[in-house]
């Protein structure tokens, strides 16, 4: 994946630049690439393996178990580094990031005590692995909400595929 996942001793280091607003935003490419059929391209051939690696559905878990829990980050800067700095960096600020007159933003109900397992098995995410398979995390979406619409209610997806809309980005061709 790109960026890739960084070793134990650069950690500290990147929670250092995350507190301090030297970075801005937690992100990676989620791309939900399946390791049997389609990762395993390139076993005689690294460059025919997609780039990526499925991360969407555990990155509020995983930024606020190692931010947040840990003492690293307020919980005012989790909410900016997930929410309110993605959409300013691509355009979408204040349509989405922020909850206000006027914006779209979904919104999250997030239970700062719920401890979960990721694993491949029980994620939503369509593919065979998870990156983080066995790590335990406290800090879980419960319910989200997308355009008033309930579409994950106690952790369980309920909304209806294609129910999703594109947003163009302001500023840019």
């Amino acid at each position: 994946m790109s960026p890739p996942l960084r070793a134990k001793a650069a950690q500290d280091q990147l929670w250092r630049g995350l507190a301090f607003n030297d970075l801005q935003a937690v992100s990676t490419d989620h791309c939900p690439f399946c390791m049997k059929e389609q990762k395993e391209l390139g076993v005689a051939d690294f460059s025919k393996i997609p780039n990526g690696a499925p991360g969407i559905e555990t990155r509020m878990s995983l930024v606020y178990d190692g931010g947040v829990r840990a003492g690293r980050i307020s919980l005012n800067r989790f909410v900016e580094l997930t929410s309110t700095s993605p959409a300013k960096i691509f355009g979408l600020f204040p349509r989405k990031g922020t909850i206000a007159p006027g914006s779209d933003a979904d919104i999250v109900v997030f239970d700062p005590n719920r401890t979960m397992t990721l694993s491949a098995r029980t994620l939503h995410m369509k593919v065979d692995y998870n990156p983080y398979e066995g790590r335990q995390v406290t800090g879980a979406a419960d319910t989200v909400l997308s355009r008033g619409r309930p579409v994950i209610e106690n952790g369980k997806f309920v909304g209806r595929a294609g129910a999703g809309s594109f947003i163009k980005r302001a500023g840019r061709s």
